[in-house]
């Protein structure tokens, strides 16, 4: 019989170590046995790329963003999402339509509003695991990595961020992981999650 797809989508301010940690829990999900499609929002297709390109050259306005953010989002659960989980595969995330809810939140937003636009047409995932940490440790992450802040990256809009991330944690589908500690203790907690959800070892 053929595995049922698993969906899972990793969340959180910048500075938390989502794609390390994306990229960790794909790999895990292979040694299981498991066919993995990890990705990641914005894509790299013509609308992901614009988006990127302002988070140097200048934000556009909210509602330039939040269309750009939506046709990026429908082509990706479209051409990849939904055929993957279909063929029983697992797929990962890094970044989902909660970003936008977060992000566009922070510029006025309502992020429920945000939120039903997107359920419209995005599946919801099965787990939804947030990395969070606060803010100034999140920024000096960023910098220790060699990078400056963003445009998406200012300190009170990734405050608001956090906020509006933390708001879903009552939710049954929803992890909240703290990721003060190092990489691999973050990835042991998370394979734990999924693993209790899938029924593999972690």
């Amino acid at each position: 019989m053929k595995q049922a797809g698993l969906f899972i989508v990793l969340e959180g301010i910048d500075g938390t170590g989502k794609s390390t940690q994306t990229q960790l829990l794909a790999e895990w999900f292979r040694t299981q046995g498991r066919e993995v499609v990890a990705s990641r929002e914005p894509t790299d297709g013509p609308w992901g790329r614009q988006i990127r390109a302002t988070a140097a050259t200048g934000r556009l306005s909210p509602d330039e963003e939040l269309e750009l953010f939506l046709k990026d989002r429908r082509q990706h659960v479209e051409e990849l999402i939904s055929p993957a989980l279909a063929a029983g595969k697992v797929v990962i995330l890094d970044r989902y339509y909660f970003s936008t809810m977060a992000y566009q939140g922070s510029r006025g937003f309502d992020p429920l509003a945000i939120r039903a636009k997107n359920e419209a047409f995005a599946p919801k995932p099965d787990l939804l695991m947030i990395l969070d940490l606060d803010v100034d440790t999140a920024l000096s992450r960023i910098g220790a990595r060699g990078d400056t802040a963003n445009e998406f990256e200012k300190r009170d809009s990734l405050a608001r961020c956090r906020e509006i991330f933390l708001a879903l944690k009552e939710e049954p589908f929803v992890h909240v992981v703290s990721t003060d500690e190092g990489p691999e203790a973050v990835q042991q907690k998370l394979r734990g999650i999924a693993a209790a959800h899938a029924g593999a070892t972690a």
